[in-house]
């Protein structure tokens, strides 16, 4: 047997009040081919029945056998495998997919079954539109046909693929008399060579096509026999009109013209007829309709008496795929879609979208813009820029000490664990001329760092240029220079990194420094020798002073080392070589007095004179370059120290109660808490900005989809795969956001990228290629899941709870 039923039960509003038992232990089997007729009432459970048989719909209890294999309590895949390789389903609504062709409708159903080759599915296709006389219409959208032409289709599409079983559900329901018989005959001829299921409200079609009629009422089979009458079928077609049976004929002729009049009743007929030109013109009397009766009309004029159907009227059907058929091979529940296909259609489907729905694209252009504003600047207030904070070469260790003496000082330099210490923080600055035009003479970059020992340049560092060699010679990093305000060298066309090689930086009192090399630290270091470190610090240049080039007027607290006055003559005494020891200038000699102290102090000590100089250069007090060094730390707010050993150091330094921490954790440490709060505030913006953007995308979707109902229902109804539908709407999804999403990304990143030379915009948004391409895999991601979890909770319903669904459009 084809089909075995036992003891099959299904309900309705199961255990509640208006429980409907639709399906009441019913057993049934069906042989392999031949008509078998459902009759009953509407709503005696006929439909259902058929669903259940069909794999459309579940049971609460019973077996279902197809071909001796179970289908009820089995996963969707298996149930929908079998009913997709052994069963045909034609529907009183036809269930075409609408934008598709003739061909592609009925050619789904042999992509389904894994036949892939073109020319086998064209010769198919072809055999069964010839057959049904619908091939003309082959390349037409389904949506054009009219109802007969749709149900054809259907046909088509149920028997192209030759399966066992064909159920037919009211197949002829929103029919004419006329198509009703047409689509019986053909549904009568298929079951010639395999078992058709039809459920009709119409008894009399019923017994004369049924080999097998089964009565249904409230969900029980009451009757089960075999149809063997013999009788004609008293059939009416009304748009066929029997010219004999007219009561009232009558003959108006004459020489030149003819006319046949047929009446059914006893009205005087009235007519006025016009012939012109090979054109007529009918006028009627009052009430009377006029049908003109050509090629491109319904109605057949049949000059014969009104006689029933016989069964010849539908002998001539024959479908046999025998000859057709050419490379029979085993079939296969096969997916309709490949990659390249999946997305072809889901840019086609995009393209054949309504005005309307083109519209709600923009709607993704800016919820696309939106997604990527948020991503940026969460990564841009989350991100922990070196460049906004890092102030020191990242070796440097700060001393927390208010105030070190002196004494303190030279000890804690001495320690084993140290390389070198700097009073202060090592903030230094150089000044960069620019005396290339007149109009940028008086124009200068300031270019500050951090002070560091030429010894601890990586030469693997260096991008450009070489690492220093001889006195006076400097490497900075090229953050120094992106710090910077360079807007003037730029003016002059020192736009490069490369461009500041062997430019000459000045300081105060001391000779020009020339750039050796640019190097590439990601930190604001400044390299020389350290001999210098001393001079360096006590003549930095750290505010933009446009005159320090000029006199300065006599300061009791500026000291200036005289090893760096190379004009320097002295009047009397001798040169400052021990500590504490200071040179006058010559002019200030009626002040002072030779060998004696003064009130100035370093390290509260006063100084004493040892001679009177003269200069053009300068007029400030000179003195060796430890007194310089002692004035520096006694004024120091702190210390910086190298290590050579850091963990040996530390533990030097807190032998000394003296903590030490990493400058540049400490300096990272401040950052984050001074931008905690702004942090929290941009994450809620973005946040909540990111949320509306995926709510808007969710929306847009789900009103698309909620249009696709029917469209899933359909195609689940013909036994494609779940995974198929998930694929097709995949497809569509990433479609939009190609189009519309993506786009809009793009054009955000642009604009803040445009934008990021602002300081606000370029410290709270990151745009670079990740962020970038992170805004599109949450887009991609987000409007797949979101488009895609409409469809599961579609997709997880029977094909016949998906096409009961009330808002299927």
């Amino acid at each position: 047997m084809m089909i075995r039923l036992e003891n099959v039960n299904k309900y309705f509003n199961y255990k509640k009040k208006n429980e409907i038992h639709v399906i009441n232990n019913t057993s049934l089997e069906l042989p392999d081919k031949g008509l078998v007729a459902l009759l009953g009432p509407s709503g005696c459970g006929k439909t259902t029945l058929l669903n259940a048989i069909g794999g459309l719909d579940k049971v609460k209890s019973g077996n279902i056998y197809i071909n001796d294999k179970k289908i009820t309590k089995k996963c969707a895949y298996y149930v929908d495998k079998q009913r997709n390789l052994n069963i045909g389903y034609i529907f009183q609504n036809y269930y075409l997919v609408d934008n598709k062709t003739v061909f592609d409708n009925v050619a789904l159903s042999l992509k389904m079954i894994g036949i892939k080759d073109k020319e086998e599915i064209k010769k198919r296709v072809r055999y069964v539109l010839e057959t049904l006389g619908i091939y003309r219409y082959r390349n037409r959208p389904a949506s054009m046909l009219s109802g007969g032409e749709r149900q054809r289709v259907g046909i088509a599409r149920a028997i192209v693929k030759n399966p066992n079983i064909i159920i037919a559900d009211e197949p002829t329901g929103n029919l004419d008399s006329s198509n009703t018989i047409e689509i019986m005959n053909i549904i009568k001829s298929i079951s010639k060579e395999r078992l058709v299921l039809l459920v009709t409200h119409e008894a009399d079609l019923a017994k004369f096509y049924a080999d097998r009629i089964l009565e249904i009422e409230d969900g029980k089979v009451t009757k089960d026999y075999i149809n063997k009458h013999n009788n004609d079928l008293d059939y009416v077609i009304e748009n066929k009109v029997y010219l004999k049976d007219f009561k009232n004929i009558s003959n108006l002729a004459n020489e030149d013209n003819e006319i046949n009049i047929y009446n059914d009743n006893k009205n005087n007929l009235k007519l006025t007829i016009v012939v012109r030109n090979n054109n007529i013109y009918i006028k009627g009397g009052k009430n009377q309709k006029i049908e003109v009766i050509d090629e491109n009309s319904n109605i057949e004029l049949i000059n014969d008496h009104y006689k029933k159907i016989d069964k010849s009227i539908y002998e001539k059907y024959d479908f046999n795929f025998k000859d057709i058929i050419t490379n029979p091979k085993k079939l296969k529940y096969s997916s309709i879609f490949n990659p390249i296909t999946l997305l072809t259609n889901g840019f086609k489907k995009i393209l054949d979208y309504s005005f309307i729905k083109k519209l709600l694209l923009f709607g993704f252009l800016a919820s696309g813009a939106f997604v990527t504003y948020s991503v940026c600047n969460t990564f841009g207030i989350t991100k922990i820029d070196e460049t906004n904070f890092i102030n020191k070469n990242r070796e440097y260790y700060d001393v927390s000490i208010a105030k070190v003496s002196v004494d303190n000082y030279l000890k804690y330099e001495n320690l084993d664990g140290v390389d070198y210490l700097l009073p202060g923080d090592t903030s230094v600055g150089f000044r960069l001329s620019l005396p290339y035009y007149y109009q940028s003479m008086d124009g200068f970059v300031l270019l500050k760092g951090s002070l560091v020992s030429s010894e601890k340049q990586d030469s693997t560092k260096i991008i450009f240029g070489r690492k220093v060699q001889n006195d006076y010679e400097i490497v900075i990093d090229k953050m120094v220079i992106d710090k910077a305000n360079t807007s003037s060298a730029k003016s002059v066309g020192i736009k490069e990194y490369s461009d500041y090689l062997n430019k000459e930086l000045e300081l105060k009192n001391m000779h020009t420094f020339k750039i050796v090399g640019i190097s590439d630290n990601n930190e604001p270091s400044i390299y020389v020798n350290k001999n210098l470190f001393i001079n360096i610090l006590a003549n930095s240049i750290l505010e933009d002073d446009l005159y320090f080039k000029q006199d300065y007027n006599f300061d009791d607290t500026s000291y200036v080392d005289y090893t760096l006055i190379d004009n320097l003559n002295l009047k009397k005494g001798r040169l400052p070589q021990n500590d504490y020891e200071a040179l006058i200038p010559i002019s200030q000699e009626m002040s002072y007095e030779l060998n004696k102290k003064i009130e100035n102090k370093i390290n509260d000590k006063k100084l004493t004179v040892v001679g009177f100089y003269e200069s053009n250069t300068t007029s400030k007090i000179l003195v060796n370059n430890n007194t310089i060094k002692y004035n520096l730390v006694y004024n120091s707010k702190g210390i910086t120290a190298m290590p050579n050993n850091s963990s040996k150091m530390v533990e030097e330094f807190h032998n000394n109660n003296l903590n030490v921490y990493s400058s540049y954790d400490k300096s990272k440490k401040d950052y984050q808490k001074q931008r905690k709060d702004t942090i929290k505030a941009g994450l809620t913006v973005s946040i909540a900005i990111m949320i509306i953007s995926f709510i808007e995308i969710y929306l847009m979707i789900r009103a698309s989809f909620l249009s696709r109902i029917k469209e899933i229902g359909i195609y689940r109804a013909i036994g494609v795969k779940k995974s198929d539908i998930y694929k097709m709407f995949f497809g569509e999804i990433f479609a939009i956001s190609t189009v519309a999403c993506v786009p809009g990304a793009l054009f955000m990143s642009y604009v803040l990228g445009v934008l990021s030379d602002i300081n606000y915009i370029a410290e709270n948004y990151l745009v670079n290629p990740f962020t970038v391409i992170i805004s599109i895999l949450l887009i991609y991601l987000f409007n797949l899941f979101v488009g895609l979890l409409p469809v599961a909770n579609v997709v997880r319903q029977t094909p016949a709870q998906i096409l009961s669904r009330k808002d299927l459009d």
